[in-house]
């Protein structure tokens, strides 16, 4: 089996550390271009090592596509994040970008649903109609409902779940297909906040919505 000479190891892998880490200041589409080259320029090396080619050129071709790769991907996944950060600005909505590449909106308590209900707060309504325009023909959506732990385990996990079936309903009143939108429940069991508090009960109570791009 060949190896790659230990200049070109020591050169991919401080390439790699540096694409992975990146620099605070970049933005997410920065980040994604040099995770995106560095990732492809360790891919391309070892099918250039593996087919008999100069690993060292393969880490050049393969890090170029990675980095387009990379930079495109998060490029729509700010965007998308952006639009939802202006449709919710001032709401107390948190919009947030997860490990695994989803934008998560987190919706409280407070503008979601009352204490054991189901039915959607008309303060989250014209949020959730922006919310709706601002997604493409692509996007997957995934509605997850929380409670507090006040209830048993029998009333919260299917509150939690109506709970995710009334944002999806909404949504779909307002233009985004059923087929693009999961919904799960999760009950009491995934708190954010200590629920010994009014305040932290108060944030259990919650809706989280992710969008992620369709895997290819």
């Amino acid at each position: 089996m060949k190896t790659f000479p230990l200049l070109t190891r020591g050169a991919l892998a401080a390439t790699l550390a540096f694409a992975l880490v990146g620099c605070e200041n970049m933005s997410q589409r920065q980040k994604g271009t040099a995770a995106g080259g560095g990732i492809g320029a360790v891919v391309g090396a070892a099918i250039g090592s593996a087919t008999g080619g100069k690993a060292a050129t393969g880490a050049l071709i393969g890090g170029a596509i990675g980095a387009v790769g990379g930079n495109l991907w998060s490029k729509r996944m700010e965007d998308k994040q952006k639009a939802m950060e202006r449709a919710t600005a001032g709401t107390g909505i948190e919009v947030a970008r997860t490990a695994d590449n989803q934008l998560k909106v987190n919706v409280p308590s407070d503008l979601s649903f009352a204490v054991g209900r189901a039915d959607l707060n008309p303060s989250l309504r014209p949020i959730l109609e922006q919310f709706a325009q601002g997604l493409d023909s692509t996007v997957k959506v995934i509605v997850v409902g929380h409670t507090d732990s006040s209830g048993s385990d029998a009333i919260n996990g299917p509150l939690s779940l109506q709970r995710a079936q009334t944002v999806r309903d909404y949504l779909a009143t307002h233009g985004v297909p059923t087929g693009r939108m999961e919904i799960a429940g999760r009950g009491s069991r995934e708190p954010v906040a200590d629920n010994s508090s009014d305040a932290g009960r108060a944030k259990n109570r919650r809706v989280e919505i992710f969008l992620r791009e369709p895997q290819a």
